[in-house]
Formats: C-alpha cells, structure tokens, sequence
C-alpha cells in the first residue's frame, strides 16, 4: 500500500497538462466551418462562442476529476487527525458571562452610585396654614384659648323685625370665673326684647345697656359658681327697623379662668 500510494503522490506531481494541446483544440473547433445548410427548416444554431465554452467546460472537467482521482487515493491511505481548535474571542466572550452594555445603551436594573437625599418636610410659616392643607376659618384666639373656643352665630329664626344673636363657647375645664360679652351695632330700631342661656339663671347677673352706638349684653358669673366643662351657649334678643339687618359690626367677649389661668376667646357675626 505504501509503494502505491508513493507512486499515486509522483505521478500527481509529475502530471503536467498539455497545454497547447489543449488550446489548440479549442482553436479548431471556434473556427470549424458550419456545417452544410439544408433545405427546408433550419436547424438551431449555436454561436461560436457557445462552443468555445463548452471546450473550456471539458478541459476544465477532465483536469478536475484526474486531480480528484488522485487527491482520493491520498487521502483514503491517510491517518485520521484530531485537530483541537480554540474558541474565538466571541465565544469566549459569551462563555465568560453577559456582556455588559454599551456606553449609550440604558438599563433600570444598573444600581445608582449616588445617596439618594431623603425627603424634605415642607416648612412652614407660623400663623400660616401649609400649601395643600385646607383653611379653616376660625375666631381670633388670645392666649389660653386653648381652653377656651368660642362661635358667634345669628339665630335662624330671625326675621325682618326681630333677631337673636348667638354665642356658642366651649370650655375644656370647670370654670371658676367667667364674663360673657354682646354688642349689637346700633343700626337703627335696635331695642332690647330679652336674652337667655342655658346655665342657671342664678349663677348669673345679667346686664343690658348701650353704649357708644351698641346695644351691650353682658353675663358675669357671680362669685363661688362654678360653670362645668363643656358646650354652653348665650343669646340676646332684640327688635331691628323693618328690613335685612346686617350685623357685620357686631362682635362677642368671653373671658373664663380655670385652675387660676385666664382664657379669652373674640369674633363677630359677619
């Protein structure tokens, strides 16, 4: 086996086509006459160079399948090879890990590297309420009204010629001392018809006067009563001219002491 493939190796180097041989051929049949015309129909023709491929196409074949004769001989006698072959880069690249984004690409899962500053309380302005918050409008408050919160209201059942005016006040502890105030701007017919509250009538003196353009009513709380925690209200009544009446002008006192401190609470009726 050995000599003949030794030999088959000598014979493929020492084969040299021939060449001119070769040309030569394909000169004679690219200019070959046609052959002879017959009557009738025409056969097809086939350009000259239709034919002068064609020879190439056989030349080109026969050096072909002698070379493959030969390399088949070769290779049948040859031992088998493994051939260990490295990765590329590219696989070696996806083997390792993900690979990481490109500079302009962006990703919600890449971890900030900056402290994130914790959230702000918006501040706030004493005596104003905060941006969002809903205002409350409430009466003006002295110090100590924490014990004391006080509303001045007109009476529903008011009319063209008579109303009542309300003061409702709330007191957080018994009160030891306590004065209730009512001025009724002078608007014309403004007459005394009567007052009430919802405290006994004992523990009061009642006084009713005007003064300076006001109908005064005022309840003092006589010495040694005591008025409970809780919700109390105070009315004065009187006759007006014929009409609407507006009571923008009209304003409310109530001053209270509870455990020796004193609380003050003010508003009107507009």
């Amino acid at each position: 086996m050995e000599s003949l493939e030794k030999q088959l190796k000598d014979a493929a180097r020492a084969h040299r086509p021939e060449r001119e041989r070769i040309l030569a051929r394909v000169e004679q049949g690219m200019f070959e006459p046609d052959p002879v015309r017959f009557r009738g129909r025409r056969p097809h023709r086939f350009g000259p160079w239709l034919r002068a491929v064609g020879a190439t196409a056989v030349v080109a074949g026969a050096c072909a399948a002698g070379g493959y004769a030969v390399a088949s001989a070769v290779q049948d006698h040859r031992p088998q090879q493994t051939v260990a072959t490295s990765p590329s880069p590219d696989e070696t690249a996806t083997t390792a890990g993900p690979s990481s984004p490109t500079p302009h690409a962006s990703t919600s899962t890449q971890p900030s590297h900056h402290a994130v500053p914790p959230a702000r309380t918006p501040a706030t302005t004493p005596g104003r309420t905060p941006s969002g918050t809903p205002h409350s409008a409430s009466p003006p408050a002295a110090p100590g009204a924490g014990e004391l919160w006080a509303d001045g209201s007109l009476d529903p059942d008011s009319n063209d010629y008579w109303a009542q005016s309300d003061i409702t006040f709330k007191n957080r502890a018994p009160l030891s001392a306590l004065t209730v105030e009512l001025r009724v701007a002078q608007t014309g017919g403004v007459v005394d018809t009567g007052n009430w509250r919802d405290l006994p009538v004992d523990d009061f003196t009642v006084s009713v006067h005007e003064d300076d353009g006001f109908l005064v009513y005022r309840w003092t709380l006589k010495d040694g009563r005591t008025v409970p925690a809780g919700q109390h209200v105070f009315a004065g009544q009187y006759n007006h001219a014929e009409g609407g009446r507006d009571a923008k002008d009209d304003t409310y006192t109530v001053r209270g002491t509870a455990s020796g401190k004193q609380a003050e609470a003010k508003g009107d009726f507009a």
